[in-house]
């Protein structure tokens, strides 16, 4: 049995399946769904979990090379949220390699979903709060 970590079985085997250069998006409570991509829907409530929360646990075991974001994340945010979303961020890099963050327009972020291997929707309202993860 799982003691420690991820726990959440759909999670582990979505996650099980990503390779090198592989995307995933993290998303918040509002985000669309996808009909062709896998969506593990965590939401319990408004706010939880986070995404941040989800980018905590994932630190250990998800390498990550880039990360995409809207641009507007950083216009309708107060520094408090993102200054927690650039620490979630900073837990990913490590001396073997670079770790890209690109913000680019919320219509454009959307146009990279359909190439993702899933969707994980968590229960975070922030605003443009959503993430994509691409695998080293």
């Amino acid at each position: 049995m799982l003691q420690k970590g991820i726990l959440n079985p759909e999670v582990n085997h979505l996650l099980s399946r990503i390779r090198h250069t592989n995307t995933l998006v993290i998303a918040d409570w509002a985000f669309p769904s996808w009909v062709e991509l896998e969506m593990v829907d965590l939401a319990l409530a408004r706010g939880i979990p986070m995404i941040t929360d989800l980018l905590e646990l994932l630190h250990p075991n998800f390498k990550v090379g880039r990360i995409w974001q809207a641009e507007e994340f950083l216009a309708t945010n107060e520094q408090e949220i993102i200054t927690k979303f650039e620490l979630s961020f900073d837990g990913f890099r490590n001396l073997y390699h670079e770790l890209e963050i690109t913000r680019i327009p919320h219509n454009d972020f959307k146009q990279l979903v359909p190439g993702a291997t899933g969707i994980i929707r968590t229960g975070d309202p922030t605003a443009y709060g959503n993430v994509i993860l691409e695998s080293v």
